[in-house]
């Protein structure tokens, strides 16, 4: 049995991660850090969105204050195209502040996704861990 290279072992092994991760799909169920939100991803046309499935009390006042009377059902991830692998761009809506703001999702890993949220086309952003959903 010939010997088979350390590099190509070590190759062979950074390869096994990814595809498993690229089998991942985004479409599901996905936590905000406060655990006060919950929203479900999927396709809408031809892009992905998310509505919000599941809110606390809290956030639904917050939203309402912001003139948003009816959050549960609210397209809140709206308009994403894959920019790659794990990628996406499109626009996220902050209820709270009653806007839609450039945003992009980074697919960390098969549970966690990093929604960012940015003005004045990619600057001044600010991003929050999302959490799959399960059960």
């Amino acid at each position: 049995m010939p010997r088979l290279r350390p590099w190509l072992i070590f190759a062979g092994a950074l390869l096994l991660p990814q595809a498993a991760f690229a089998m991942a799909p985004i479409e599901g169920n996905w936590v905000n850090p406060h655990g006060s939100v919950v929203v479900t991803t999927g396709a809408c046309r031809d892009a992905l969105c998310g509505w919000v499935r599941w809110a606390d009390a809290h956030a639904t006042a917050d939203a309402a204050d912001a003139g948003v009377t009816h959050l549960v059902g609210t397209a809140l991830l709206q308009n994403y195209h894959s920019r790659g692998p794990g990628r996406w761009a499109g626009y996220v809506f902050v209820p709270d502040r009653g806007r839609s703001f450039s945003s992009t999702i980074e697919q960390i890993d098969a549970d966690r996704l990093k929604i960012s949220g940015c003005l004045l086309r990619g600057w001044l952003c600010k991003s929050q861990i999302w959490t799959r959903q399960r059960g």
